[in-house]
C-alpha cells in the first residue's frame, strides 16, 4: 500500500498529548513541532488505508478549532524503509475491505478526472476519430490506441461514487460531464457515417452490433477493475482502456451506422452501449460500497447507504430487462 504524510495543524496544547492520543493509531513515525504559541503541527507518516480512520479522529476532536487544518501528501520513498505500520499498533489487522485511501483522497482524485473542459473535448475527439480509424479499418491495435485515451473512464466513476455517497453534486457534474463526451462522440460518428461509407458486415463493427452476455461480463469486469484501480491509489490509464473498450467503440458504432443509414445494426450498437453502461456503474457502486465508502457523519453515511441501495436497485433492474431483451434474440433479428 502507498505511503502518506499527514500535515495536521493543531492546538499548542495538544503537543504535549500526542502519544496518548495516537496510542491506538496506526502509523509509522511522527513528529510534532512547534508553529507559534497558539499552534503545532503534527507530521505523521502512515500507509494510505489508514488516513481516513485517523482524520477522521482528529477532524471529530478538533475540526471546530480555529486553524486547524489536515494536509494530505503523498509520498514517493522514505529512508530507512518503512513499508508497514509498527507492529504494536492494534490497527495493524486492517479489514482487507479498508485496504484503500481515504474517502477524501477518492473525491479528489476522481472529481479532478471528470472536469468538463476543452482538454475534456480534445480527449474525446480524438479518442472517437482513432476509433472510427480503427473500426472501419478493422485494426485491434488502433482500437486499443483510442481506448488508451480513456477519456470517459473518470466521469462514469465520479458518477458511481456520487450514488454511493449520496453526493447530488457530483451527479449533477458527472453526467453533464458524460453528456458532453457522448454528445461529441456521437456527432463526430454520426458526421462519419453520413459522409463516408460503412459497412456494417465490418469485422470489428458486426462485432458491437450483436450484444451478447459475454460483453455484460466483459463491462461488469471493466466497472469492477475501474473502481479497485482507483481506491487503490494506482494510476488508473491501463485500467481505463478497458472501460473504454465497453463504451466508446459501441457509442462509435452506432453513430456511424445511423449516420449511414443502417438503423437495424445501429439498434444492436445501442443496446449494447446501454447495457455496458449500465454494468460499469452497477459494479463500480458495488465495488465502492463493498469496500465501506461513506461520508464521514453518521447521518450523511445513513443517507448514502439508502441512496445506493436504491441506485443498485435501479441498475440492476435495467440490466435484467436489457438482457432478457438481447436473450430474446429481438436484437439480433434487427
Amino acid at each position: 500500500m502507498p505511503l502518506r504524510l499527514l500535515e495536521i495543524t493543531l492546538p499548542a496544547q495538544v503537543a504535549l498529548e500526542v502519544p496518548e492520543l495516537l496510542k491506538d493509531m496506526a502509523y509509522i513515525h511522527v513528529r510534532t513541532s512547534e508553529i507559534s504559541e497558539q499552534s503545532c503541527l503534527l507530521n505523521v507518516l502512515l500507509e494510505a488505508h489508514d488516513v481516513e480512520a485517523m482524520s477522521d479522529f482528529f477532524v471529530a476532536r478538533y475540526g471546530h478549532q480555529e486553524n486547524f487544518r489536515v494536509i494530505m501528501l503523498s509520498v514517493e520513498a522514505t529512508l530507512p524503509v518503512s513499508v508497514a505500520a509498527p507492529e504494536s499498533s492494534p490497527q495493524q489487522d486492517v479489514p482487507k475491505s479498508a485496504q484503500r485511501i481515504s474517502r477524501e483522497e477518492l473525491y479528489d482524485d476522481i472529481s479532478h478526472s471528470s472536469k468538463l473542459n476543452s482538454t475534456y473535448i480534445i480527449m474525446v475527439v480524438l479518442s472517437t476519430v482513432v476509433a472510427i480509424i480503427g473500426l472501419t479499418r478493422g485494426d485491434v491495435a488502433v482500437i486499443i490506441g483510442a481506448m488508451v485515451i480513456a477519456p470517459l473512464l473518470g466521469p462514469n466513476m465520479a458518477l458511481a461514487l456520487s450514488m454511493t455517497l449520496g453526493d447530488a453534486d457530483l451527479a449533477k457534474s458527472s453526467f453533464r460531464v458524460i453528456s458532453a463526451g457522448v454528445t461529441t462522440a456521437f456527432v463526430l460518428s454520426l458526421v462519419f457515417g453520413a459522409l463516408f461509407v460503412v459497412d456494417p458486415m465490418a469485422p470489428e463493427i458486426l462485432g458491437r452490433t450483436q450484444p451478447h452476455i459475454s460483453d455484460a461480463a466483459l463491462a461488469l469486469a471493466a466497472g469492477v477493475a475501474g473502481s479497485l484501480a482507483f481506491t487503490s491509489g494506482v494510476p488508473a490509464v491501463v485500467v481505463g482502456v478497458m472501460v473504454a473498450v465497453a463504451l466508446l467503440p459501441p457509442l462509435v458504432v452506432f453513430g456511424m451506422l445511423l449516420g449511414a443509414g443502417h438503423a437495424g445494426p445501429a439498434t444492436g450498437a445501442m443496446v449494447l452501449l446501454m447495457t455496458n453502461v449500465i454494468c460499469v456503474n452497477l459494479a463500480a457502486i458495488a465495488t465502492f460500497v463493498s469496500q465501506k465508502i461513506s461520508p464521514r457523519l453518521w447521518w450523511e453515511a445513513k443517507r448514502a447507504k439508502s441512496h445506493a441501495r436504491i441506485a443498485l436497485a435501479i441498475w440492476a433492474a435495467l440490466l435484467v430487462f436489457l438482457l432478457g431483451f438481447i436473450l430474446s434474440g429481438y436484437v439480433a433479428g434487427v
